[in-house]
Parts: C-alpha cells; structure tokens; sequence
C-alpha cells in the first residue's frame, strides 16, 4: 500500500479527532420518491415529511432518510447517486421474529433472516428486505451480548 505524500490533503493521520456525535440523515437515490415514499410508509410504518422548500424524506427517531429524485438530485450529491445502490440497518422496537411472519402474510419478501449478526453497538437478531429501488433494509432488534 502506498503511502499519501505529506501536502496531500486526503492524509488525515495528523487531523485529530472530529469529535462526530452520531448521523443526522442519510440519502436515497429513487427512481420514483412517491413509490419509496409509499413503500416505507406502509410496509414500515415510517413517517414521511417534507421540508426545505418540498424536500421529501422519512423521519426515522431523531434522523431522517432525505430521498433525492434519481436525475434531479440536490446539490452537492454523491458522485454516483443510484436508485438501489445503498444497504443499511434500522434498529427497530417491534420483534423481528414475529414481524418476519406478519410480512410474509401480507406478501412481503423477507431476502433473508431472521439471522444473528453483529452491530455497532450490540448483537443483533435481524431481517433483510428490499425497497422498492433494490436497496437493502435490514431491520433489526439488539440482543444482550452472548457469555
């Protein structure tokens, strides 16, 4: 692996620490928002909002996913915004063994789960779907750490 030149501006090993408090919002690319607006809405129970002159997004606790419209993105974006290009986890209050079982009998496709895996904070017992851009929304409940 090479090392960055000293001027280079990407060497951060002298910048200190940021001091980050935690995520304030992610963003989704969609190929259409109302869908994804829908989708998260009433499969999982998110509320939509819109803010910042008709922005639309979903409030998630006290974030929030802001949902771009893939070809009318909100400057700056990211260098490649795609519809169905992002995975991410949802900690969630509901039980996943039994939301697994309530989405299979309204037709939802759980990909995978429930299955063990490891978050940032705790274990989790989780579920993975897909969103209707392709994204992958895993939901998930923390478990007490394991002896």
């Amino acid at each position: 692996m090479t090392e960055p030149a000293p001027e280079d501006p990407t060497d951060w090993t002298d910048a200190g620490d940021l001091g980050a408090t935690g995520l304030d919002h992610l963003v989704l690319t969609c190929a259409d928002v109302e869908a994804t607006t829908r989708w998260y809405a009433e499969v999982l129970g998110l509320e939509p909002i819109t803010f910042a002159g008709g922005r639309r997004g979903l409030a998630v606790g006290e974030h929030k996913i802001n949902l771009h419209q893939a070809g009318s993105e909100y400057v700056p974006h990211a260098a490649a915004p795609t519809p169905g290009g992002a995975d991410f986890c949802l900690r969630v209050a509901a039980d996943v063994e039994r939301l697994a079982e309530e989405f299979a009998a309204r037709g939802v496709i759980v990909e995978l789960g429930p299955v063990d895996k490891v978050g940032a904070q705790a274990p989790l017992r989780s579920i993975y779907l897909r969103d209707p851009d392709g994204n992958l929304v895993e939901l998930a409940n923390e478990r007490p750490p394991q002896p």
